[in-house]
């Protein structure tokens, strides 16, 4: 059990699972969109359409219903994965002295290749030029 729990605390399985969890939620948003506004306005040659939140072109009923419901699921969606996945996960990584989807660290830019290195590096990790430590906003 130790180790079962040792794999699912790991830093990257969450970011995974709350990517994934967004993604799913994300893809019911844009398939409303889809499914409500861009089909029948595509398909607004002609058929017919349904009652609703929306406004009739040629005969296709465009359904703003449908993308408002699909909005709220994705925020609610999201509140819900942040307040029981993130912050007890961001807790018990705190509890332990690590960071976890905090700041990123501070960074500076290579005055000779301008990549975004650490503030604190004395030397480019990219093109291994010498950098002054002392200005970190180069």
């Amino acid at each position: 059990m130790r180790g079962f729990k040792n794999f699912l605390m790991q830093g990257d399985l969450i970011v995974i699972a709350v990517g994934l969890s967004i993604a799913l939620a994300f893809s019911t948003l844009i398939g409303s969109f889809t499914n409500a506004v861009i089909t029948p306005l595509v398909n607004a040659a002609g058929g017919s359409g349904a009652e609703g939140l929306g406004f009739h072109v040629n005969g296709q009923f465009v359904d703003f219903g449908a993308v408002i419901s699909a909005i709220i699921y994705f925020i609610i969606f999201v509140a819900v994965i942040y307040f029981a996945i993130v912050v007890p996960y961001r807790h018990i990584r705190a509890r332990r002295g690590e960071t976890a989807f905090g700041d990123p660290a501070p960074t500076k830019t290579c005055p000779y290749c301008l990549s975004d290195v650490p503030s604190e590096a004395s030397k480019c990790k990219f093109c291994t030029s010498a950098l002054d430590v002392a200005s970190p906003g180069l």
